[in-house]
């Protein structure tokens, strides 16, 4: 098998389990090349985990040997790295979300597209068992028609344990950029696309305290709403809501929940791979666990690399998707503009499946 070399951008926290799966688990792929502003950072992921080439972002562009650049850099780095890496005729997979301006989302999809070239975008972790279980018992009728969807992902933030927590509140951070992306990308798979959202938006905390150990006691300014509460209109008429919030100190609700007219689903964890997926059917007295036995119940991130480098070589579309980031980001946008304008936000850009 004839492997599709790749170039890596961005050596940080997310960069080592991406490393680790490129270098060790999928076999269609290989790192090339890997390079960050952080010297010491750069060579040290090089030296773990074997890849011979510690470039410059200038250099990977230039190698013609590169198919797909990696941007596994801050939000706010998304737009200005893919946009060179998609100009100098390379493929893109970019971390989420994939940018954090809407209009600069649609200049980049429309600009590959336009050059026949491939954009994808974490996450992709509803590839894994745990969510592609859960569509295949939807799209298998267990619980009849999809009528509503839940969804919630609130914490007290990241300040106490992520040692650079400052992006996190600022522009393109916030609890919906940051971790939105994973349960919207799984409703969407679930669901299909969104037609209309409306939303309201707080701030707890004007400042935030780092108490993690390499800044402890750093003050950071919350640039950003830190409570999400999103509610949407899908195509196929379901309903759905989704909270995400740095100002909640503990809750018991479910990661996300379907309910159709037959019976309901208790989704995992969007930021997994595995389970437990739950199921409750009309006939049913209460949920039981469904085995989760498709491949991929492992932390895969990469994934979506090695599926898209599949579907560039076979010529069929990628799953983890420009087109489906987009529309995420739309989303994410949306309810910020509604809460903004007290109306409903309707959809421009739908995902293609």
């Amino acid at each position: 098998m004839e492997k599709t070399r790749v170039g890596v951008v961005g050596c940080g926290a997310i960069s080592g389990i991406y490393l680790k799966n490129m270098t060790g688990v999928f076999d269609n792929i290989e790192v090339k090349a890997i390079c960050d502003l952080d010297a010491e950072r750069t060579e040290k992921a090089a030296r773990e985990y074997g890849i011979k080439n510690i470039y410059t972002l200038e250099e990977m562009l230039a190698d013609d040997e590169i198919s797909i650049i990696v941007n596994l850099t801050t939000p706010k780095s998304h737009y200005s790295i893919c946009k060179k890496a998609i100009l100098a005729g390379k493929h893109v997979h970019v971390e989420k979300p994939l940018c954090v301006e809407l209009e600069e989302g649609v200049e980049m999809v429309e600009l590959a597209e336009s050059k026949g070239l491939y954009i994808g975008s974490a996450p992709d972790t509803f590839l894994g068992a745990g969510i592609q279980t859960c569509i295949g018992l939807i799209n298998d009728g267990k619980i009849g028609r999809p009528v509503s969807a839940t969804a919630f992902m609130m914490c007290h933030g990241h300040e106490s344990w992520h040692p650079d927590p400052e992006f996190y509140y600022e522009k393109g951070g916030g609890p919906m950029f940051d971790m939105g992306p994973y349960y919207l990308t799984a409703l969407v798979n679930l669901l299909g696309p969104v037609k209309k959202v409306a939303g309201m938006t707080g701030t707890a905390f004007e400042e935030r305290t780092i108490t993690s150990k390499k800044k402890n006691g750093k003050k950071v300014k919350v640039e950003v709403p830190t409570h999400v509460n999103g509610l949407m209109e899908f195509e196929s008429g379901a309903i759905g809501n989704i909270i995400t919030s740095f100002d909640v100190w503990g809750h018991n609700m479910p990661r996300i929940e379907i309910h159709g007219t037959e019976g309901s689903l208790s989704v995992p964890d969007p930021n997994s791979f595995a389970g437990p997926v739950y199921l409750k059917t009309m006939d049913m007295k209460e949920f039981v666990e469904i085995p989760v036995t498709l491949p991929y119940s492992e932390n895969s991130r990469g994934i979506g690399v090695s599926e898209m480098a599949d579907a560039i070589s076979s010529g069929r579309k990628n799953k983890a998707s420009g087109r489906i980031a987009l529309h995420v980001l739309e989303l994410m946008h949306g309810f910020h503009i509604a809460a903004a304008s007290g109306k409903n936000y309707e959809t421009r850009y739908n995902c293609i499946y």
